[in-house]
């Protein structure tokens, strides 16, 4: 009895609380679709300008960052949150990020595993790294990794996962 009354709880208790996360994230204008064609269109408009970060990650360590993550996708990450959690919270907030075209998690933390953000250094080589991992991403047919947080996603849901991740770190990165 006690039992199942800590699980009727638990239950009720994620589910208002991805009901508060859909709410609180954001809803506005994005910088572009939520594509891989609308991300093509926004890196290439960062071309040639100098950007700057308002807090946090150089925005050569942002496209390292995300480069990083799309790779990963692709190669495996080299390290996964608890199977448990990978078929529970882990989905359950893709999917709320998915519904409401948005994302947000903590700008300033690396994926688990990950190498450091340093190479390349420099912002325009770093921008093209980010293009190039979304080149080889939108050119891959083969089988997609498990996402270390999320868990199983296909073609499509880690495309869109990727566009969502680099708009939401955009979003501290400003023309100098």
């Amino acid at each position: 009895m006690r039992r199942r009354t800590l699980l009727k709880g638990a239950a009720l208790g994620g589910v208002a609380a991805l009901g508060v996360g859909y709410w609180a994230l954001p809803a506005g204008p994005r910088p572009a679709a939520v594509s891989l064609e609308g991300v093509r269109q926004v890196l290439a408009d960062l071309h040639g300008k100098t950007l700057q970060s308002l807090r946090g990650w150089s925005p050569a360590e942002v496209f390292n960052h995300c480069a990083q993550s799309i790779d990963y996708s692709i190669d495996g990450y080299p390290e996964l949150k608890p199977a448990w959690f990978r078929h529970s919270v882990g989905p359950a907030a893709f999917a709320v990020f998915s519904a409401r075209g948005a994302m947000r998690h903590p700008l300033d933390d690396a994926i688990p595993g990950a190498a450091t953000l340093s190479e390349p250094a420099s912002q325009v080589l770093a921008l093209q790294r980010l293009q190039g991992a979304f080149e080889r991403f939108a050119g891959h047919a083969g089988e997609l990794q498990p996402h270390f947080a999320y868990g199983a996603l296909d073609h499509a849901e880690y495309a869109e996962a990727h566009v969502l991740h680099l708009y939401n770190h955009l979003s501290l990165i400003r023309i100098a």
